[in-house]
């Protein structure tokens, strides 16, 4: 038989039609159908178990609070997702790092080195991509937020889109300055590391300058700090400030405690209404005993030509307005097309969703999250969580969790949390607390808020490194030195090569002022 007739097909006749019939059916499916059964029967088993159907994208706006810990917690959720590629979560955030606030005085009196009080983002969210830019527009509708990088610039072509599918913003808050003459000149302010230690090394510039000048005015204006705000960044800043100011003028042959003058100015009749009013009296107090002038019920009107002018009449030469006069929203707030409240701040449902939208969420100092502890519904001035730290370290978790069930169609968790109470240092074993009603003042409040914040401070890593640093200040002498030049490091070269600082006075071309 030839090879050709051993290849022909089978003759299918009446006959044996039924037997080969039989043959086809109980033969196995060929290898492509099988697999093809076996993926529809995986993908039905995944989402009876609730796993993510098709890849989301998350984007993350701001590396806060609210912004770090929300990425943190999603990778940890998510972590088969992410692996089977099946999620991806970006970060757009202004700097590499989150910065603790809460530690911004202690790090600026020299307490706490100032590389401790931030924590590096790429270390910490492993899984997430981390981009370094400014989000400068939302537009949900289109699901893309614009974003400017540090190579935008240079690279000429704008702003480059993201498209997400589940948008969390988190760009926190800015400071909110008012139309004060010589304040946008002359003011300093004191929300980030960089602004810290800039006001550290720029109080003991003061004091190099008044212990070196003979003129009487330049050492009266050097030896004057101003502080406009009397809330915790206000009083914190102060209270460490000058701890260490006075610690510093020991060192000083003609520099006494007794010849700086501190100046605390608020608007309001009392100061650090989060620790309650008696707590507030006792601080005011406090800080008279230190030689502090506070003054209630007063503004700042001018600050030009070196000059405090307060709504009280009182005219102060000073070369140091530290701004802290509260905050305000993110301006990218006002760049999207999300609903805001009247004071700028995202409106946000009990499950922090924001309100009227899908797929878009926020919290922290963006959100106006209706406090639900308090039987509010957000819409009435005082029934809102306050923006601040220990709501949105809780808000993040909350967060977190109901994006993850909304991808795999769960129940979203609503945001309850009580108001535990405030810690405030002023200045080394001194400070004030009201927590859970019970009120507490000098030493044991002190050690409270180093406990407290200890505690809170995000990774073992930075917990371990700032508890060994306050071990050794027991220890060792508070450092008191000035480096002005880091903040304009290409100062003296300029100067060796001839060229003039572009920052900086040529008469002070390694100062901070």
């Amino acid at each position: 038989m030839c090879t050709r007739a051993l290849l022909a097909p089978p003759i299918l006749t009446c006959a044996n039609a039924p037997q080969v019939a039989n043959r086809a059916n109980s033969a196995p499916a060929p290898a492509p159908v099988t697999q093809f059964v076996e993926a529809v029967d995986k993908l039905k088993r995944r989402v009876r178990h609730g796993m993510v159907k098709e890849r989301a994208r998350i984007l993350v706006v701001g590396g806060g609070y609210v912004g770090m810990y929300t990425a943190l917690r999603l990778q940890r959720r998510l972590k088969r997702e992410l692996d089977r590629g099946e999620v991806e979560i970006t970060v757009v955030t202004p700097d590499p790092y989150m910065t603790y606030q809460p530690f911004l005085p202690e790090a600026a009196a020299g307490a706490i080195s100032p590389r401790h009080v931030v924590v590096p983002l790429r270390r910490v969210l492993g899984r997430c991509r981390v981009l370094i830019g400014e989000a400068t527009a939302v537009d949900h509708a289109e699901r893309a937020v614009t974003v400017t990088t540090l190579a935008t610039e240079e690279e000429g072509t704008g702003g480059q889109r993201l498209s997400y599918d589940h948008l969390v913003l988190a760009p926190g808050s800015v400071s909110r300055t008012l139309p004060v003459p010589g304040l946008a000149d002359h003011g300093i302010g004191f929300k980030t590391v960089e602004e810290a230690i800039g006001l550290r090394n720029h109080v003991i510039e003061q004091m190099d300058i008044a212990s070196s000048t003979r003129d009487p005015a330049i050492r009266d204006a050097a030896l004057t700090f101003v502080f406009v705000g009397g809330g915790f960044a206000g009083v914190e800043a102060l209270g460490e400030l000058e701890d260490m100011a006075r610690y510093a003028a020991r060192y000083y042959h003609n520099v006494r405690p007794e010849d700086m003058k501190w100046i605390l100015v608020e608007a309001s009749d009392r100061i650090l209404p989060e620790v309650g009013e008696e707590m507030g009296r006792y601080t005011v107090t406090e800080l008279r005993r230190r030689n502090i002038d506070v003054r209630l019920e007063t503004r700042l009107e001018s600050c030009a030509d070196r000059v405090a002018v307060l709504s009280d009449g009182a005219r102060f030469p000073t070369r140091t307005v530290v701004w802290t006069a509260g905050v305000k929203p993110h301006p990218v707030l006002a760049a999207s097309d999300l609903p805001r409240n009247g004071r700028g701040r995202l409106k946000c449902t009990p499950e922090l969703s924001v309100e009227g939208t899908t797929h878009a969420w926020a919290a922290g100092d963006a959100a106006a999250v209706p406090d639900v502890t308090a039987g509010g519904t957000g819409t009435e001035p005082g029934r809102e969580c306050a923006p601040n730290a220990q709501h949105a370290v809780r808000q993040a978790k909350v967060l977190a969790d109901n994006i993850v069930h909304t991808l795999r169609g769960e129940p979203l968790d609503t945001y309850a949390h009580a108001y535990a109470g405030s810690v405030a240092s002023l200045g080394l074993h001194q400070g004030v607390a009201h927590v859970y009603g019970r009120k507490l003042k000098g030493y044991p409040a002190w050690f409270m808020h180093r406990a407290y914040h200890l505690s809170r401070v995000p990774t073992f890593n930075r917990k371990a490194r700032v508890l060994a640093e306050w071990a050794l200040a027991g220890l060792f002498k508070r450092e008191i030195v000035s480096l002005g030049s880091l903040e304009h490091p290409r100062a003296e070269f300029e100067l060796a090569a001839g060229g003039k600082p572009s920052h900086d006075p040529p008469h002070n071309p390694k100062g901070s002022s």
